[in-house]
C-alpha cells in the first residue's frame, strides 16, 4: 500500500540546498516536505564529511544571512559544549580544526546538530516534515506539470507518494530529472556547443569529475591501529595513471593549477610551507584549541588527491555499475589508509605510520567511510546556462564578471575540476566573483520544478565553481523563496523572471531575508 502525503512544496534531497530551500519556503509560510536518502541531513557538510570550501571574504560578505547563521551556530556549538582554551573561546573567528582549506573546519556531527537546530522551530510547528532514508523512485507528470513523486524507505521498503504545488530537486546527482523526463545534460559538453575556452573538443556524457569516499583519522604514536589489508590493495598499490607523476598511493600528485609534481609530507616539516603538510589540509580538530589533555591527537579529514576515484561514473549507469564503482572508491580510500599505516615513506627513512587510527565514530559508519562526496551532478537544461565566458578573467573585459538582471545571489570559487572519468587531469583555473542568475534554476519545460543544488544550468566547466557549499546553499534558498513567492502570487517561475516588476519584488524579498544579489565594488579584480 502506498501512503500519500501532501504539502505546498516538496523538496527532494536534504543536502545544503535542500535545507536552505526548506527554511526559505517555511519562513514565507509554505508547508514543506523534505526527503533525504541518507540518515543525515546536510550533504557535503555532514554525511559527505567535507569541511566548507569558501571564498576569502566569507567572514565579511558573499553569503546569505542564513548561511552565516549556520557558520555562527557551529562556533557557538563548540563554545557551549567543548572544553576550549580561553584563547580559542574568545576567538571571534574560531576555526576548530585550523585546517587551512577553510576558515571553519569542523566535525560533521557538529554541522548536523546546528542544521537540526535551524530546522527545529519549523518542524515543531508543522511547516517542515523531514523524511530521512527515503529515496526517490518514481514520479508523474501531466503535460508540463509535475503531479507527484514517490519515495521509498530504504529500510522498510514502504513507499510514500508526495503531492505538492512545487517540486525542488536538491539531490546530489539531480535524481528527480530522469524520473520526470526533464531535459538535462550530464558529463562534458564540447567546445563547439559552448565555445568555452577549456571545454573538450568532443562532448562526452560519461566524462564527469571524480568522486571521493572521505574518512577521518587521528594519530597515536607508538600504538598499532593498522586495519585489515583491503581486498583490492594490490591493485591500488600498483596503480599509476598516465597523467599522474607517481603511483596514486604516494605523497606526490599534480599541483592542480600547473600540473607540476607536488611532493608533500603527512605531517608538517620545519622549513616547508604548511600547505606541504596533508595533515594540516582538512584538519577538523586542532587539539591546541582545547584544554590540555582533552585530546590525544588532532583529528583530520582525509579528502586528498590520493583518494579521488575516476574509474567510472555513477550517474546514468545501472545500479550494479554504480555499486561497483562505489565499492571501488571505498577500496581506494581504505587502501590509501593501509598504505599510510604500513608502507608510506617517512622523513626519518622508515616506513609506515601504524599509529594512524581510523575514526569510524566521526562519520558514524561501520567501515569508517563517509557517503560519496559528489562533485558533479546532472544539470537542467535551463532558461539560462552559465558559461565559462560569464565568469572567466580570460574572457571578461577589464576582469569584470558578468552581471545578471535576474541575480538571486552571489558566489566565488576557482573553476576547480578534479580528474575525471574521461581520463582528464585537473583543470584548475581562475574565475571572477560571480552572480547566480535566476534563469539557471528554471528548467526549460517543466513549470513547477526548480533546481535547488548542483543541478542548476551550468556546464561541466562552470559547475566547477558553482558547486561548493555557500553557493549550493544560496541556490537552495533562492529556489525555496521562489516557490513560496509563486504560490502566494499565483505565478509561475518563468513569469517572475520575465516580468520586471515581479522579478524586482521577488528579489526584494531575497534582500530582506539577507541574500546578497551583487558583489561589493571592492571585490572586483
Amino acid at each position: 500500500m502506498v501512503k500519500k502525503m501532501d504539502a505546498d512544496v516538496i523538496i527532494v534531497g536534504g543536502g545544503l540546498g535542500g535545507i536552505a530551500a526548506s527554511l526559505a519556503a517555511a519562513r514565507m509560510g509554505s508547508r514543506v516536505i523534505l526527503t533525504e536518502e541518507s540518515k543525515w541531513i546536510g550533504g557535503q557538510m555532514t554525511g559527505q564529511a567535507v569541511p566548507p570550501d569558501e571564498h576569502p571574504w566569507i567572514e565579511q560578505f558573499g553569503a546569505t544571512s542564513t548561511y552565516r547563521q549556520f557558520r555562527d551556530g557551529v562556533r557557538r556549538y563548540y563554545r557551549n559544549n567543548y572544553p576550549l582554551t580561553p584563547q580559542a573561546r574568545s576567538n571571534r573567528h574560531l576555526n576548530p580544526g585550523n585546517g587551512w582549506v577553510s576558515k571553519l573546519c569542523h566535525e560533521p556531527k557538529v554541522g548536523l546538530a546546528v542544521l537540526k537546530e535551524m530546522l527545529a522551530p519549523y518542524v515543531s510547528n508543522g511547516r517542515i516534515t523531514v523524511l530521512l532514508k527515503h529515496r526517490p523512485i518514481n514520479a508523474a507528470t501531466h503535460g508540463n506539470q509535475m503531479e507527484w513523486i514517490q519515495v521509498k524507505n530504504i529500510e522498510t521498503s514502504d513507499v510514500v507518494e508526495l503531492k505538492g504545488a512545487y517540486f525542488l530537486d536538491a539531490t546530489e546527482c539531480g535524481d528527480v530529472l530522469p524520473l520526470v523526463k526533464a531535459e538535462y545534460v550530464v558529463g562534458a559538453e564540447s567546445q563547439t556547443e559552448t565555445s568555452e575556452p577549456d571545454a573538450l573538443a568532443e562532448a562526452d556524457p560519461t566524462n564527469m569529475q571524480s568522486f571521493t569516499m572521505c574518512f577521518a583519522m587521528d594519530y597515536l604514536e607508538g600504538e598499532n591501529h593498522v586495519i585489515a589489508r583491503p581486498t583490492d590493495y594490490d591493485f591500488w598499490r600498483n596503480y599509476r595513471p598516465d597523467f599522474w607523476p607517481d603511483k596514486l598511493l604516494s605523497w606526490t600528485h599534480p599541483f592542480p593549477p600547473t600540473l607540476e609534481p607536488w611532493s608533500r609530507d603527512l605531517f608538517y616539516q620545519p622549513g616547508r610551507s604548511i600547505r606541504d603538510s596533508l595533515w594540516l589540509f582538512r584538519r577538523i580538530i586542532d587539539r591546541e584549541n582545547f584544554i590540555e589533555g582533552e585530546y590525544q591527537s588532532d583529528i583530520v579529514m582525509v579528502n586528498w588527491p590520493q583518494i579521488d576515484y575516476w574509474l567510472g561514473p555513477i550517474i546514468d549507469v545501472s545500479e550494479t555499475e554504480r555499486d561497483r564503482h562505489i565499492e571501488g572508491a571505498k577500496q581506494l580510500s581504505l587502501s590509501f589508509l593501509y598504505w599510510m599505516q604500513t608502507e608510506a615513506p617517512r622523513p626519518d627513512g622508515g616506513r609506515g605510520y601504524p599509529g594512524l587510527r581510523l575514526r569510524r565514530d566521526i562519520v558514524d559508519s561501520a567501515d569508517g567511510l563517509a557517503l560519496p562526496y559528489i562533485r558533479e551532478s546532472r544539470r537542467i537544461k535551463a532558461e539560462f546556462t552559465i558559461l565559462q565566458q560569464d565568469v572567466s578573467p580570460q574572457t571578461r573585459p577589464d576582469d569584470q564578471t558578468a552581471t545578471f538582471p535576474d541575480s538571486v545571489g552571489i558566489g566565488s570559487y576557482r573553476i576547480d575540476l578534479h580528474p575525471s572519468t574521461g581520463g582528464d587531469n585537473y583543470l584548475d583555473v581562475a574565475s571572477l566573483p560571480f552572480e547566480i542568475p535566476l534563469g539557471s534554476l528554471i528548467p526549460v519545460r517543466i513549470a513547477n520544478l526548480l533546481a535547488a543544488g548542483k543541478n542548476i544550468g551550468t556546464t561541466h566547466i562552470t559547475q566547477g565553481c558553482y558547486r561548493l557549499h555557500p553557493v549550493e546553499w544560496n541556490v537552495g534558498e533562492a529556489a525555496g523563496c521562489l516557490a513560496a513567492y509563486c504560490l502566494q502570487r499565483k505565478l509561475k517561475p518563468k513569469e517572475v523572471r520575465n516580468d520586471k516588476p515581479r522579478l524586482r519584488e521577488y528579489q526584494g524579498i531575497l534582500e530582506q531575508q539577507g541574500v546578497e544579489l551583487a558583489w561589493p565594488k571592492l571585490t572586483a579584480r
